[in-house]
C-alpha cells in the first residue's frame, strides 16, 4: 500500500502538510492544532503506530493506493484529539457541535470511496465521526474509541481509496471543523488480475479434458 502525503515549506518557519502521517502519540486531553497527530481513544490507549489522515481544501484528497486490485474488508477509525475536542468545545474558527442549547443537528463524516484501475467508482462507505442529529439528544455522540468499519461495500477490484469529509459546520472557505481521522488495521484480500484468472481457468479446463481422456482410455486419473 501507499499513503499519499504532500508537504509545502513556505519559508519563514511556516509549512503545511496534507494526506497521511504516521503517529505514536497518545494524548486525549490537549486541545488545539498543536496536538493534531493524536488519536482520540478514551477506552483503549493508543499503542504502536497508526495513521492520521488530514484533508486540506487546497490539496488533493488523501489517497490509499494498492499495488494491485483488492477487495477491502475492514478498517478501524476514530477521531483525532484535535478534531474531537474542537467539536466538543468549539474554537475561534468552528462551532461547538450541538450549539449553545445542544440541539443543533451537527455532524461530521468521513467517506471512503473505492476506485478501480480504470478510475471508475466501485463503492463508497460513510462513517459518522460525530452525529448530533438525534431528536432525544441523549443519543448524540462524538466517536471516542477505535471503531471497526465494514469496507465490503467498496466492492472488489479496488486499486485506490479516497477519503473525503463533510460537515454541518461550513463557511466561505469550506468545512470549518478540523478534517482529520485516525486509522489503523486496514484489512483487504488481493484480487487476481484478469490475465491470471484466465490462466487459472485455462489450466482448470486443460486438467478436466485430460482427466476425461484418461478415463476414456481406461487409465488411472491422478
Amino acid at each position: 500500500m501507499t499513503f499519499g502525503n504532500t508537504f509545502t515549506d513556505f519559508g519563514g518557519g511556516f509549512s503545511a502538510w496534507a494526506g497521511f502521517a504516521y503517529s505514536t502519540v497518545s494524548d486525549t486531553v490537549t486541545a488545539g492544532f498543536g496536538n493534531q497527530y493524536a488519536a482520540y481513544s478514551r477506552t483503549v490507549a493508543n499503542a504502536g503506530v497508526y495513521g492520521v489522515a488530514y484533508y486540506s481544501a487546497y490539496d488533493p484528497a488523501p489517497v490509499i493506493g494498492f499495488a494491485g486490485p483488492v477487495a477491502p474488508q475492514s478498517i478501524r477509525l476514530t477521531n483525532t484529539t484535535y478534531a474531537a475536542l474542537d467539536m466538543a468545545s468549539g474554537s475561534d474558527y468552528s462551532k461547538k457541535f450541538g450549539g449553545a442549547t445542544g440541539t443543533d443537528p451537527d455532524w461530521l463524516t468521513v467517506t471512503l470511496t473505492g476506485y478501480d484501475a480504470q478510475n471508475a467508482v466501485t463503492g463508497a462507505v460513510t462513517f459518522y465521526l460525530a452525529d448530533f442529529r438525534f431528536a432525544d439528544g441523549a443519543s448524540d455522540y462524538l466517536v471516542d474509541e477505535w471503531t471497526s468499519v465494514d469496507l465490503t461495500g467498496l466492492g472488489t477490484g479496488v486499486t485506490k481509496i479516497l477519503l473525503g469529509f463533510a460537515s454541518s459546520d461550513t463557511g466561505m472557505f469550506g468545512i470549518n471543523t478540523p478534517t482529520y481521522v485516525a486509522l489503523d488495521d486496514l484489512a483487504f484480500t488481493p484480487v487476481p488480475e484478469p490475465s491470471a484468472t484466465a490462466a487459472l481457468a485455462g489450466l482448470g479446463a486443460w486438467l478436466a479434458v485430460s482427466a476425461r481422456r484418461r478415463r476414456a482410455r481406461g487409465l488411472p486419473v491422478k
